[in-house]
Protein backbone atom coordinates (compact mmCIF):
# COMPACT_ATOMS: atom_id res chain seq x y z
CA UNK A 1 0.00 0.00 0.00
CA UNK A 2 1.49 3.59 -1.07
CA UNK A 3 1.49 6.13 1.41
CA UNK A 4 -0.36 9.58 -0.46
CA UNK A 5 1.97 12.52 -0.64
CA UNK A 6 1.49 15.28 1.21
CA UNK A 7 1.89 17.78 -1.60
CA UNK A 8 0.70 21.11 0.67
CA UNK A 9 3.58 20.62 2.84
CA UNK A 10 5.91 20.35 0.34
CA UNK A 11 4.86 23.65 -0.81
CA UNK A 12 4.71 25.34 2.23
CA UNK A 13 8.62 24.37 2.63
CA UNK A 14 9.56 25.20 -0.66
CA UNK A 15 7.47 28.89 -0.17
CA UNK A 16 9.13 29.46 3.06
CA UNK A 17 12.34 28.70 1.68
CA UNK A 18 12.27 30.06 -1.10
CA UNK A 19 11.51 33.54 0.89
CA UNK A 20 14.42 32.70 3.33
CA UNK A 21 17.06 32.64 0.41
CA UNK A 22 15.82 35.96 -1.21
CA UNK A 23 15.85 37.95 2.26
CA UNK A 24 19.42 36.19 2.15
CA UNK A 25 20.77 37.00 -0.72
CA UNK A 26 20.00 40.60 0.41
CA UNK A 27 21.50 40.40 3.44
CA UNK A 28 24.80 39.01 2.03
CA UNK A 29 26.96 42.02 3.52
CA UNK A 30 24.77 41.99 6.60
CA UNK A 31 26.20 40.03 9.69
CA UNK A 32 23.00 37.67 11.00
CA UNK A 33 22.22 37.99 14.73
CA UNK A 34 20.08 35.27 16.31
CA UNK A 35 17.65 35.83 19.30
CA UNK A 36 15.93 33.92 21.43
CA UNK A 37 12.13 35.08 20.94
CA UNK A 38 10.23 32.46 23.43
CA UNK A 39 10.77 29.80 25.31
CA UNK A 40 8.21 27.44 27.13
CA UNK A 41 7.12 23.90 28.40
CA UNK A 42 3.62 22.87 27.55
CA UNK A 43 1.31 23.10 24.61
CA UNK A 44 -2.20 22.30 23.98
CA UNK A 45 -1.52 18.94 23.13
CA UNK A 46 0.18 18.43 26.20
CA UNK A 47 -2.66 19.52 28.47
CA UNK A 48 -5.00 17.42 26.14
CA UNK A 49 -2.95 14.24 26.89
CA UNK A 50 -2.50 15.18 30.94
CA UNK A 51 -6.81 15.58 30.74
CA UNK A 52 -6.48 12.06 29.26
CA UNK A 53 -5.13 10.53 32.61
CA UNK A 54 -8.48 11.25 34.51
CA UNK A 55 -10.42 8.78 35.69
CA UNK A 56 -9.89 4.95 36.20
CA UNK A 57 -12.00 1.59 36.57
CA UNK A 58 -11.91 -1.06 39.72
CA UNK A 59 -11.06 -4.36 39.17
CA UNK A 60 -13.02 -7.26 39.41
CA UNK A 61 -11.17 -7.60 42.73
CA UNK A 62 -12.63 -4.20 43.57
CA UNK A 63 -9.16 -2.73 43.43
CA UNK A 64 -9.25 0.70 41.91
CA UNK A 65 -6.64 1.31 38.97
CA UNK A 66 -6.17 5.32 37.92
CA UNK A 67 -5.58 6.04 33.90
CA UNK A 68 -3.17 8.94 36.06
CA UNK A 69 0.34 6.84 36.48
CA UNK A 70 -0.90 5.90 32.40
CA UNK A 71 -0.78 9.40 30.94
CA UNK A 72 2.19 11.12 33.21
CA UNK A 73 5.35 12.56 31.60
CA UNK A 74 8.09 12.84 33.35
CA UNK A 75 9.14 15.69 30.56
CA UNK A 76 6.81 17.91 29.13
CA UNK A 77 7.30 18.96 25.62
CA UNK A 78 9.38 22.21 25.64
CA UNK A 79 9.19 24.72 23.06
CA UNK A 80 12.22 26.81 21.77
CA UNK A 81 11.86 29.68 19.33
CA UNK A 82 14.59 31.94 17.50
CA UNK A 83 14.58 34.34 15.12
CA UNK A 84 17.73 35.29 12.58
CA UNK A 85 17.51 38.87 11.28
CA UNK A 86 18.78 38.56 7.99
CA UNK A 87 17.94 42.69 7.66
CA UNK A 88 16.73 45.67 9.74
CA UNK A 89 13.19 44.63 8.85
CA UNK A 90 13.27 41.14 7.78
CA UNK A 91 14.21 37.70 9.76
CA UNK A 92 13.61 33.97 9.50
CA UNK A 93 11.36 32.61 12.42
CA UNK A 94 12.27 28.91 13.50
CA UNK A 95 12.16 26.56 16.67
CA UNK A 96 11.95 23.09 17.49
CA UNK A 97 9.86 21.37 20.31
CA UNK A 98 11.24 18.56 21.99
CA UNK A 99 8.32 16.34 22.40
CA UNK A 100 7.11 14.15 25.08
CA UNK A 101 6.22 10.79 26.14
CA UNK A 102 4.36 8.18 28.37
CA UNK A 103 3.52 5.08 28.72
CA UNK A 104 0.36 5.67 26.96
CA UNK A 105 1.14 8.19 24.33
CA UNK A 106 3.44 9.84 22.54
CA UNK A 107 4.24 13.51 21.42
CA UNK A 108 6.60 13.78 18.47
CA UNK A 109 9.35 16.58 18.50
CA UNK A 110 8.70 19.30 16.19
CA UNK A 111 10.34 21.63 14.10
CA UNK A 112 8.75 25.34 13.57
CA UNK A 113 10.28 27.04 10.59
CA UNK A 114 8.76 30.93 9.12
CA UNK A 115 9.95 34.64 8.43
CA UNK A 116 8.85 37.97 9.66
CA UNK A 117 8.73 41.30 7.58
CA UNK A 118 8.19 44.58 8.84
CA UNK A 119 7.43 47.78 7.28
CA UNK A 120 7.19 51.66 8.17
CA UNK A 121 3.77 53.56 6.17
CA UNK A 122 5.41 56.68 8.09
CA UNK A 123 7.47 57.25 11.07
CA UNK A 124 5.21 56.37 13.76
CA UNK A 125 3.72 53.48 11.81
CA UNK A 126 5.29 49.49 11.69
CA UNK A 127 3.00 46.83 9.93
CA UNK A 128 4.35 43.31 10.67
CA UNK A 129 3.56 40.11 9.28
CA UNK A 130 4.80 36.73 10.28
CA UNK A 131 4.00 32.95 8.99
CA UNK A 132 5.44 30.07 10.82
CA UNK A 133 4.79 26.15 9.36
CA UNK A 134 5.28 23.16 12.11
CA UNK A 135 6.38 19.76 11.17
CA UNK A 136 5.37 16.66 13.66
CA UNK A 137 4.59 17.14 16.77
CA UNK A 138 1.77 14.69 16.61
CA UNK A 139 -0.32 13.27 19.73
CA UNK A 140 -0.57 9.89 19.02
CA UNK A 141 -2.16 7.59 22.19
CA UNK A 142 -0.86 3.42 22.51
CA UNK A 143 -3.73 1.07 23.25
CA UNK A 144 -3.60 -1.49 25.98
CA UNK A 145 -3.75 -5.40 25.88
CA UNK A 146 -6.82 -6.05 27.98
CA UNK A 147 -7.69 -10.04 29.51
CA UNK A 148 -11.14 -10.82 29.04
CA UNK A 149 -11.30 -14.20 31.17
CA UNK A 150 -12.77 -16.52 28.59
CA UNK A 151 -13.38 -14.28 25.95
CA UNK A 152 -9.23 -13.68 25.64
CA UNK A 153 -7.03 -10.88 25.36
CA UNK A 154 -7.81 -8.28 23.33
CA UNK A 155 -5.95 -4.87 22.15
CA UNK A 156 -8.08 -1.88 23.23
CA UNK A 157 -8.19 1.34 24.04
CA UNK A 158 -6.92 1.74 28.01
CA UNK A 159 -9.63 4.54 28.93
CA UNK A 160 -12.55 2.35 27.63
CA UNK A 161 -11.74 -1.49 28.40
CA UNK A 162 -13.55 -1.72 31.21
CA UNK A 163 -16.79 -0.35 29.38
CA UNK A 164 -19.77 -1.39 28.08
CA UNK A 165 -17.96 -0.98 24.06
CA UNK A 166 -16.80 -3.91 22.47
CA UNK A 167 -12.93 -4.28 23.24
CA UNK A 168 -12.19 -3.88 18.86
CA UNK A 169 -14.89 -0.84 18.72
CA UNK A 170 -12.88 1.25 21.43
CA UNK A 171 -9.47 1.28 18.74
CA UNK A 172 -11.63 3.75 16.96
CA UNK A 173 -11.88 6.18 20.07
CA UNK A 174 -7.32 6.83 20.67
CA UNK A 175 -6.34 10.11 20.42
CA UNK A 176 -4.71 10.69 17.36
CA UNK A 177 -4.05 15.11 16.94
CA UNK A 178 -2.07 17.49 15.46
CA UNK A 179 -0.80 20.27 16.78
CA UNK A 180 -2.03 24.19 15.06
CA UNK A 181 0.60 23.92 11.65
CA UNK A 182 0.49 27.12 10.32
CA UNK A 183 0.30 30.43 11.65
CA UNK A 184 -0.18 33.86 10.21
CA UNK A 185 0.52 37.23 11.95
CA UNK A 186 -0.36 40.62 10.78
CA UNK A 187 0.35 43.52 13.28
CA UNK A 188 -0.25 47.30 13.06
CA UNK A 189 1.35 49.40 15.66
CA UNK A 190 0.88 53.53 15.82
CA UNK A 191 2.53 55.39 18.40
CA UNK A 192 2.03 58.79 19.23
Amino acid sequence: MRERSNIRGGLCVAALLSCTFLCASAATAQEWTTSFVDVHQGSPLSDRARGLGNGGYELQSGSWVSFSRWYHASWVDMHVDLLTQITPDTGILWGFGTGEQAEKYRIQPSLKLGFLTQTHPNPNSTLSLSVTSTFGGNLTEKPCVADYGDLGSYSVNCRLAAGETAPEETLKYLVSAKPETMHLWLNYRLTF
